[in-house]
Protein backbone atom coordinates (compact mmCIF):
# COMPACT_ATOMS: atom_id res chain seq x y z
CA UNK A 1 0.00 0.00 0.00
CA UNK A 2 1.49 3.56 -0.93
CA UNK A 3 1.25 6.33 1.67
CA UNK A 4 1.91 9.23 1.19
CA UNK A 5 4.33 11.79 3.89
CA UNK A 6 1.68 11.63 6.66
CA UNK A 7 1.88 8.22 7.38
CA UNK A 8 -1.03 6.20 7.62
CA UNK A 9 -4.23 8.31 6.10
CA UNK A 10 -7.53 7.24 8.02
CA UNK A 11 -11.25 8.06 7.73
CA UNK A 12 -13.69 7.48 10.54
CA UNK A 13 -17.19 6.62 9.34
CA UNK A 14 -19.85 6.67 12.86
CA UNK A 15 -22.69 8.32 13.49
CA UNK A 16 -22.16 9.92 16.73
CA UNK A 17 -20.22 12.48 17.17
CA UNK A 18 -18.62 11.82 20.48
CA UNK A 19 -17.76 8.75 18.93
CA UNK A 20 -15.76 10.22 15.75
CA UNK A 21 -14.23 12.52 18.07
CA UNK A 22 -12.54 9.99 20.82
CA UNK A 23 -11.21 8.15 18.12
CA UNK A 24 -9.89 10.97 16.04
CA UNK A 25 -7.91 12.12 19.54
CA UNK A 26 -6.49 8.49 19.46
CA UNK A 27 -5.61 7.89 15.93
CA UNK A 28 -3.92 11.88 15.36
CA UNK A 29 -1.96 11.69 18.96
CA UNK A 30 0.24 8.83 16.81
CA UNK A 31 3.05 10.54 14.57
CA UNK A 32 2.42 7.85 11.73
CA UNK A 33 -1.41 8.16 11.94
CA UNK A 34 -3.60 10.79 10.55
CA UNK A 35 -7.76 11.46 10.53
CA UNK A 36 -8.03 13.31 7.21
CA UNK A 37 -11.93 12.66 7.03
CA UNK A 38 -14.92 11.95 8.94
CA UNK A 39 -18.24 10.70 8.22
CA UNK A 40 -21.78 10.53 9.24
CA UNK A 41 -23.19 7.63 7.80
CA UNK A 42 -22.41 5.07 5.24
CA UNK A 43 -23.91 7.69 2.64
CA UNK A 44 -21.43 10.32 3.60
CA UNK A 45 -18.19 7.35 3.94
CA UNK A 46 -18.53 5.92 0.08
CA UNK A 47 -17.86 9.70 -1.70
CA UNK A 48 -15.51 10.70 1.27
CA UNK A 49 -13.28 7.45 0.76
CA UNK A 50 -13.37 7.93 -3.08
CA UNK A 51 -12.34 11.65 -2.90
CA UNK A 52 -9.41 11.30 -0.36
CA UNK A 53 -8.40 7.62 -0.95
CA UNK A 54 -7.55 7.10 3.01
CA UNK A 55 -5.04 3.67 3.72
CA UNK A 56 -7.59 2.61 6.13
CA UNK A 57 -11.78 2.81 7.13
CA UNK A 58 -12.85 3.11 10.71
CA UNK A 59 -16.45 1.67 9.57
CA UNK A 60 -19.31 1.91 11.92
CA UNK A 61 -21.75 -1.22 11.58
CA UNK A 62 -24.56 0.22 12.19
CA UNK A 63 -25.66 3.64 10.91
CA UNK A 64 -28.30 5.13 9.45
CA UNK A 65 -29.01 5.87 5.51
CA UNK A 66 -26.61 2.97 4.35
CA UNK A 67 -24.98 0.98 7.49
CA UNK A 68 -21.58 0.04 7.12
CA UNK A 69 -22.29 -3.68 5.76
CA UNK A 70 -23.73 -1.96 2.37
CA UNK A 71 -20.84 1.03 2.45
CA UNK A 72 -18.26 -1.86 3.08
CA UNK A 73 -19.42 -3.44 -0.10
CA UNK A 74 -19.74 -0.52 -1.97
CA UNK A 75 -16.08 0.53 -1.28
CA UNK A 76 -14.95 -2.89 -2.04
CA UNK A 77 -16.40 -4.00 -5.09
CA UNK A 78 -16.54 -0.09 -6.35
CA UNK A 79 -12.43 1.09 -5.85
CA UNK A 80 -9.34 -0.78 -8.03
CA UNK A 81 -7.83 -0.16 -4.83
CA UNK A 82 -10.07 0.50 -1.73
CA UNK A 83 -8.94 1.07 1.46
CA UNK A 84 -8.64 -1.75 4.74
CA UNK A 85 -11.82 -1.18 6.52
CA UNK A 86 -11.92 -1.65 9.88
CA UNK A 87 -15.24 -2.63 11.55
CA UNK A 88 -15.62 -0.71 14.91
CA UNK A 89 -18.36 -1.74 17.05
CA UNK A 90 -20.44 -2.12 20.32
CA UNK A 91 -21.13 -5.90 20.94
CA UNK A 92 -18.35 -8.35 19.53
CA UNK A 93 -21.24 -11.15 19.23
CA UNK A 94 -22.82 -8.97 16.42
CA UNK A 95 -23.94 -10.89 13.36
CA UNK A 96 -23.41 -7.79 11.38
CA UNK A 97 -20.04 -7.91 12.14
CA UNK A 98 -19.42 -11.47 10.73
CA UNK A 99 -21.76 -9.71 7.44
CA UNK A 100 -19.41 -6.79 7.16
CA UNK A 101 -16.23 -9.40 7.31
CA UNK A 102 -17.81 -11.53 4.47
CA UNK A 103 -18.50 -8.05 2.24
CA UNK A 104 -14.76 -6.81 2.51
CA UNK A 105 -13.31 -5.37 6.05
CA UNK A 106 -10.42 -6.81 6.98
CA UNK A 107 -11.20 -7.33 10.81
CA UNK A 108 -13.34 -5.76 13.62
CA UNK A 109 -12.50 -3.57 16.49
CA UNK A 110 -14.60 -3.08 20.17
CA UNK A 111 -15.43 0.81 20.83
CA UNK A 112 -14.32 0.05 24.15
CA UNK A 113 -10.69 -0.99 23.05
CA UNK A 114 -7.82 0.38 24.88
CA UNK A 115 -6.44 3.20 22.61
CA UNK A 116 -3.22 0.95 22.35
CA UNK A 117 -5.24 -1.26 20.98
CA UNK A 118 -6.90 0.78 18.59
CA UNK A 119 -4.04 2.11 16.54
CA UNK A 120 -1.82 -1.15 16.82
CA UNK A 121 -5.33 -2.91 15.01
CA UNK A 122 -5.16 0.37 12.56
CA UNK A 123 -1.18 -0.87 11.18
CA UNK A 124 -2.30 -3.96 11.08
CA UNK A 125 -4.78 -3.90 8.84
CA UNK A 126 -2.98 -0.79 7.26
CA UNK A 127 0.01 -3.31 6.61
CA UNK A 128 -2.12 -6.29 5.59
CA UNK A 129 0.33 -8.76 7.53
CA UNK A 130 -2.02 -9.78 10.13
CA UNK A 131 -5.55 -10.85 10.85
CA UNK A 132 -7.93 -9.27 13.26
CA UNK A 133 -9.65 -12.62 13.67
CA UNK A 134 -10.67 -12.95 17.58
CA UNK A 135 -12.38 -16.17 19.26
CA UNK A 136 -15.51 -13.88 19.01
CA UNK A 137 -15.45 -13.66 15.52
CA UNK A 138 -14.23 -17.27 14.97
CA UNK A 139 -17.82 -18.38 16.80
CA UNK A 140 -19.78 -16.36 14.29
CA UNK A 141 -17.64 -17.89 11.37
CA UNK A 142 -18.60 -21.28 12.53
CA UNK A 143 -22.37 -20.76 13.34
CA UNK A 144 -22.97 -18.90 9.94
CA UNK A 145 -20.57 -21.22 7.91
CA UNK A 146 -22.81 -24.12 9.26
CA UNK A 147 -25.39 -22.37 8.16
CA UNK A 148 -24.43 -21.81 4.73
CA UNK A 149 -23.56 -25.43 4.35
CA UNK A 150 -26.78 -26.56 5.02
CA UNK A 151 -28.43 -24.23 2.46
CA UNK A 152 -25.63 -25.12 -0.61
CA UNK A 153 -25.08 -28.51 0.36
CA UNK A 154 -21.86 -27.79 -0.39
CA UNK A 155 -19.36 -28.80 2.63
CA UNK A 156 -15.79 -29.80 1.42
CA UNK A 157 -16.44 -28.83 -2.40
CA UNK A 158 -15.19 -25.96 -4.02
CA UNK A 159 -12.06 -23.87 -4.11
CA UNK A 160 -10.74 -25.50 -1.34
CA UNK A 161 -10.13 -28.77 -2.83
CA UNK A 162 -7.37 -27.23 -5.51
CA UNK A 163 -5.73 -26.63 -1.86
CA UNK A 164 -2.03 -28.52 -1.86
CA UNK A 165 -1.51 -30.52 1.82
CA UNK A 166 0.82 -27.87 2.77
CA UNK A 167 -1.38 -24.34 1.40
CA UNK A 168 -4.31 -26.26 3.55
CA UNK A 169 -2.35 -26.55 6.40
CA UNK A 170 -1.40 -22.40 6.19
CA UNK A 171 -4.65 -21.96 5.91
CA UNK A 172 -5.75 -23.67 9.10
CA UNK A 173 -3.51 -21.34 11.08
CA UNK A 174 -4.77 -18.55 9.59
CA UNK A 175 -8.05 -19.22 10.99
CA UNK A 176 -6.29 -19.69 14.71
CA UNK A 177 -5.25 -16.15 13.87
CA UNK A 178 -2.08 -16.69 13.60
CA UNK A 179 0.01 -14.47 11.27
CA UNK A 180 3.35 -15.24 8.74
CA UNK A 181 5.95 -15.29 11.02
CA UNK A 182 3.80 -17.56 13.95
CA UNK A 183 2.99 -19.71 10.75
CA UNK A 184 6.49 -20.27 10.11
CA UNK A 185 7.68 -21.08 13.46
CA UNK A 186 4.64 -23.70 13.77
CA UNK A 187 5.83 -24.93 10.49
CA UNK A 188 9.40 -25.20 10.79
CA UNK A 189 9.70 -23.27 7.29
CA UNK A 190 11.01 -19.56 6.68
CA UNK A 191 8.32 -16.76 6.59
CA UNK A 192 9.20 -16.25 2.68
CA UNK A 193 7.83 -19.76 2.06
CA UNK A 194 4.49 -19.01 4.63
CA UNK A 195 4.55 -15.68 2.56
CA UNK A 196 4.27 -17.89 -0.71
CA UNK A 197 1.74 -20.28 0.21
CA UNK A 198 -0.93 -17.95 1.80
CA UNK A 199 -0.35 -15.65 -1.71
CA UNK A 200 -1.50 -19.32 -2.80
CA UNK A 201 -4.35 -20.01 -1.35
CA UNK A 202 -5.54 -15.96 -1.83
CA UNK A 203 -5.47 -16.59 -5.24
CA UNK A 204 -6.72 -20.30 -5.32
CA UNK A 205 -9.98 -19.11 -3.31
CA UNK A 206 -10.07 -16.10 -5.34
CA UNK A 207 -9.72 -14.36 -1.81
CA UNK A 208 -8.64 -10.24 -1.32
CA UNK A 209 -7.33 -11.09 1.79
CA UNK A 210 -7.01 -13.52 4.78
CA UNK A 211 -9.80 -12.46 6.39
CA UNK A 212 -11.85 -13.45 3.07
CA UNK A 213 -9.86 -16.84 2.96
CA UNK A 214 -10.75 -18.15 6.68
CA UNK A 215 -14.13 -17.19 6.13
CA UNK A 216 -14.18 -19.28 3.25
CA UNK A 217 -12.52 -22.01 5.02
CA UNK A 218 -15.30 -22.41 7.98
CA UNK A 219 -18.11 -21.70 5.60
CA UNK A 220 -16.72 -24.84 3.29
CA UNK A 221 -16.59 -27.01 6.32
CA UNK A 222 -12.59 -27.24 5.83
CA UNK A 223 -12.59 -25.57 9.06
CA UNK A 224 -14.83 -27.19 12.44
CA UNK A 225 -14.46 -26.30 16.14
CA UNK A 226 -12.39 -28.43 18.06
Amino acid sequence: MQRGADGIRVVIADDERLVRLGLRVVIDSEPDLTVVGEAADGAEVVPLVRELRPDVVLMDVRMPGIDGIRATEQLVNGMAAPPRILVVTTFEHDDHVYDALRAGAAGFLLKRARAEEMVQAVRLVARGDSLLFPAAVRELALRHGADRRRESGSAGRGPIGRLTEREGQVLRLMATGLNNGEIARQLVVSQETVKTHVGSVLAKLGARDRTQAVIAAYESGFVLPG
